[in-house]
């Protein structure tokens, strides 16, 4: 037994060290501020896609009309068959389109559909640039034009800028930081700006796309069955243009998540998706994380000096690493403590998603499952 403990130990502590040094800087969070927009402004469609978002999508839609952006920036609004007063909600503006989603098709996931319906209509502007937002998301006032810019500065075929989440609910305090650490663990940005890294990702609330990009890749039909369809898109577009995802603490999300069942349901929606369905990467993701996250404050108090020595470097290690996330979103450096009950959460959570998806209730979103 000791020497397992010692070989756990090793284990966590060389993964924690690799994390630190060789994973592209993914845990030096900070926002970047955007170029300024020195070329002539193009065109800019923004698509939302909503499906019951009466209670956010107003102040959204009038974040975007309130931009200071030189040219064109027109909104499409795509109702998706919503239950509650979304399409009321978003008010009336010369700027402003609504457009029906049609009948879900087979094979495709309800917010891609949505998007593809509002694409149509966006093609009439003859846009330089599509903005692909979502109902929750409030811009400030110079996000349009900071996309834009960066996009032209850096011939960039897609920009993509992950918002600042709420965190102010009890629950959102202690796991909402947690789930931008973990996602920027698997899609360093670094990595994803390199034309020499496979990495691709981007973050579905803000994505500036060009339209010729889309066309290049057949359309957004392309990621039609695609759960996770940020990052699927990403990695259609990525192999033969150049992306690029960062933060901001500008721009933000304005959904609530007041509960731990909401928040779980929130990751259970899409992490057994993200292992391809399958029930040995489930297996290896639980062993991992239970390696890498719960294992160094075991070890720590265990009697091996040697284990306990692994243990307690490779939780120091650990809480180095996030204590930048918690200070982006004003947190107490004092939960990096927690991270290891924070990832058992996140362990539970994507079982969970599993058994959702076994037993045909997986990628629900807004009573509709996607995932089955």
């Amino acid at each position: 037994m000791t020497l397992l403990f010692e070989l756990v130990g090793a284990a966590s502590l060389g993964v924690w060290i690799y994390l630190l040094i060789g994973r592209g800087g993914f845990w030096r969070v900070a926002a970047s501020p955007p170029p300024t927009l020195d070329a002539p402004a193009k065109a800019v469609v923004a698509v939302i896609p909503a499906r019951d978002e009466e209670p956010v999508v107003g102040r959204a839609i009038a974040s975007l009309l309130n931009q200071d952006y030189p040219g064109l920036l027109h909104i499409i609004l795509v109702d998706d068959h919503s239950t509650d007063a979304t399409v009321r909600a978003a008010g009336t503006h010369e700027r402003l389109s609504i457009v029906e989603a049609g009948p879900l098709p087979k094979g495709w996931t309800g917010k891609v559909w949505a998007v593809s319906e509002g694409l149509k209509r966006a093609a009439e502007f003859e846009p330089g640039y599509i903005l692909l937002t979502d109902a929750d998301i409030v811009h400030s006032r110079d996000n349009v034009a900071g996309l834009v810019a960066r996009a032209e500065a850096g011939d960039l075929d897609l920009v993509s800028y992950m918002v600042k989440l709420e965190c102010r609910k009890r629950a959102e305090r202690a796991l909402i930081p947690a789930f931008v650490f973990f996602f920027l663990k698997l899609y360093p940005p670094s990595w994803i700006s390199r034309r020499d890294r496979k990495t691709a990702g981007a973050a579905g609330g803000c994505i500036l796309i060009r339209p010729a990009a889309l066309k290049r890749i057949g359309g957004i039909a392309a990621i039609r069955g695609e759960l996770i369809d940020d990052c699927a898109l990403a990695r259609a577009v990525k192999p033969g243009g150049n992306i690029w995802m960062g933060l901001t603490e500008e721009t933000s999300s304005i959904r609530e998540y007041a509960t731990f069942g909401e928040i779980r349901r929130m990751i259970s929606r899409t992490a057994f998706t993200q292992l391809h369905h399958s029930a040995l990467l489930l297996a290896g993701t639980v062993l991992a994380m239970g390696i890498i996250y719960l294992a160094p404050p075991f070890l720590a108090l265990t009697g091996d000096r040697i284990a306990a020595a692994c243990g307690i470097t490779a939780w120091t290690l650990m809480m180095i690493s996030y204590v930048p996330t918690l200070r982006f979103y004003r947190r107490s450096a004092a939960w990096a403590l927690a991270l290891p009950l924070i990832a058992l959460f996140y362990m539970i959570a994507t079982v969970d998603s599993a058994i959702r998806y076994w037993s045909g209730r997986g990628g629900v979103w807004k009573g509709r499952a996607q995932d089955t």
